[in-house]
């Protein structure tokens, strides 16, 4: 007992002043972002708004990128779409900089993520404010998928990050017991990232904190339909940097259209897109030229599992928020639904009777579930998704509600929609939606949901719920996906530790977590001897040029002793070899011949 009091006390004092410092405030620099140009100042009427109307059809690809808000046309200007000789210029810029980055202390590079969390967690309205208007996703959805995504993220690089940077030891092996292995990480240069429109502000953030945290350039090509609000964050990163010291142009914002990325492929050293499955291949092909590493995070058609054990009313919730988020502007949004039959009528009437209560509008100027479709003529592509589905035996039993809209806003709000009696003929249950769509198909036993989730072409991610957890489990795990939630929705992403992509047509490669973050790096191999410089590699004598007559029995015997099963043969393989490296005067194999 009075050995162990001592250590007690101890223990007990750390504790309490870990817990202690935790109630120190840290020091963090505080930055100024001017958005002046990007707020409604309240100033604007009826008559002085300029209402964008867009082309229909392909639209020409010009030197200027036309911004506006989704929900309401209201006009936002335009920004400059680069040239390929302005992206690598941009590359060119960036290389530089990352020269000096790249030997900053993880000490300096996690104060930048403190400037970013400390701005963001103060800035939460302005920044949903800027994506809503941007993408017409509502706050709410804004909240859940742009600010507490990229703060999860900013707080596992700030307790994780270094850790797995570090040189990684690893076992030598029998043959080099006599040798240290490691593995190291080095950065790979510029970062290139070309992002979907649909997370405007964390689309930006997720490669860049992984590629500036890990001693990277970043270049960020932002959609075409997501810059205005792109190059408002970007202001963010730039403050955040220059307080920290980082050298000028470590981070750029660019936006175009297709020569703009393929310039991009070709310029940087790593390529991340997130976008749909043609273009992804179309990345590919080009960076084939340059043969550079590429990470595809594609479409997804998730399936949602619902068995007949759970408790309805909250997997109904659950199921709203999965397949209505920012009006299916969600990464793995659930877009299929598969309901055990018992329970498949209840799951319908609950659906549908709150799918009747939500109500869909511009999301500023009111209290509404859902937002505006970001992308142009995109509901027309929903309707003609539906339009198949109905005209192949699916029936329409629940749609959401539009609110106070004029008749020219029609074409950006698609409302929520619940069809059954759906089945895999159907394009609806085929293609990726990225839409408010909730197709619920039945199924009675766990093999024929698992062959139906199974039957895509795409492979993001999946939802399981069952009231039994192994249940859920063991069907999750037979689901060909890169990312599975038992018993939830989307939590995984929210685990940044974790890696996130898919397989098949969802893409290969993956963003976020360790796999992510040491994605950014060159991975080299290193091995160096354990006891320098008292113990150094020696050829063997048998072995020596020129080699001995011995010498390929003196391998037989090493090669046993080293990997042979019984250990009396390995020992009287280890005899041999002593005693072969023993003997003096071992003649070289050629011997007689020089002779």
């Amino acid at each position: 007992m009075a050995f162990w009091w001592p250590l007690l006390v101890l223990g007990v004092a750390f504790v309490v002043c870990r817990f202690l410092l935790m109630l120190i405030p840290p020091s963090v620099p505080s930055i100024e972002v001017d958005a002046s140009d990007v707020l409604e100042d309240g100033s604007q009427t009826k008559e002085n708004s300029y209402i964008y109307i867009p082309r229909k059809g392909r639209v020409p690809q010009t030197d200027k990128v036309q911004c506006y808000e989704p929900a309401t046309m209201k006009y936002l200007g335009f920004t400059q779409a680069s040239t390929p000789d302005e992206v690598k210029e941009h590359v060119a810029q960036a290389r530089e900089a990352q020269k000096i980055w790249a030997s900053s202390s993880f000490r300096q590079r996690r104060e930048f993520l403190r400037i970013l969390l400390k701005y963001i967690i103060d800035h939460q309205e302005l920044i949903c404010e800027v994506s809503s208007r941007d993408t017409g996703k509502t706050m709410v959805d804004a909240s859940l998928g742009e600010i507490m995504t990229t703060c999860e993220k900013i707080t596992w690089l700030l307790a994780e990050g270094e850790r797995w940077l570090k040189p990684e030891y690893r076992s030598s092996g029998y043959s080099m017991l006599h040798k240290r292995a490691k593995v190291e990480f080095y950065p790979l240069g510029v970062i290139g990232a070309i992002v979907s429109w649909n997370y405007p502000f964390h689309n930006v953030f997720n490669p860049m904190l992984a590629a500036v945290f890990s001693g990277n350039a970043a270049v960020i090509k932002v959609s075409e339909h997501a810059s205005w609000s792109g190059f408002f964050y970007f202001r963010i990163i730039q403050a955040a940097l220059a307080a920290v010291g980082a050298p000028d142009n470590l981070v750029h914002i660019i936006t175009g259209f297709t020569e703009t990325g393929q310039a991009l492929v070709s310029s940087v050293d790593k390529i991340i897109f997130v976008g749909s499955p043609g273009v992804g291949k179309m990345i590919m092909q080009k960076a084939s030229e340059t043969l550079i590493p590429v990470t595809l995070v594609l479409g997804g058609k998730d399936a949602f599992i619902v068995c007949e054990d759970i408790d309805l009313p909250t997997v109904v919730q659950v199921a709203m928020r999965g397949a209505l988020q920012s009006s299916g502007q969600n990464c793995a949004g659930a877009e299929r639904f598969y309901v055990h039959e018992r329970i498949y009528p209840d799951f319908v009437d609950q659906i549908v009777t709150l799918v009747k209560s939500v109500s869909v509008g511009p999301p500023l100027s009111g209290r509404y579930d859902m937002g505006a479709i970001c992308v142009q003529e995109h509901s027309e592509k929903l309707q003609d998704l539906v339009n198949d589905a109905l005209e192949k035996g699916a029936e329409i039993v629940g749609r959401g509600n539009f609110g106070h809209l004029g008749e020219d806003a029609v074409d950006q709000f698609f409302p929520p929609t619940v069809i059954v009696n759906v089945d895999h003929t159907m394009k609806l249950m085929q293609v990726e939606t990225f839409g408010p769509i909730i197709p619920i198909m039945k199924f009675s036993s766990d093999e024929e949901v698992i062959k139906l989730a199974n039957d895509s072409n795409y492979g993001l991610g999946c939802a399981v719920f069952s009231g039994n957890q192994k249940r859920a489990i063991a069907i999750a795990s037979q689901l060909h996906c890169g990312v599975a939630a038992i018993n939830d929705f989307a939590s995984t992403y929210m685990c940044q530790s974790l890696p996130f992509g898919g397989v098949k047509h969802s893409g290969f490669g993956r963003f976020a977590g360790v796999e992510g973050l040491r994605a950014c790096c060159l991975v080299k191999s290193v091995v160096e001897d354990r006891w320098w410089p008292y113990i150094k590699t020696v050829i063997p004598k048998p072995i020596q040029y020129p080699v001995a007559e011995n010498a390929f029995e003196f391998q037989e015997s090493l090669v046993e002793a080293l990997y042979g099963l019984n250990v009396w043969d390995r020992l009287r393989a280890l005899t041999s070899v002593v005693k072969i490296i023993s003997e003096k005067n071992t003649k070289p194999i050629n011997a007689k011949k020089r002779l």
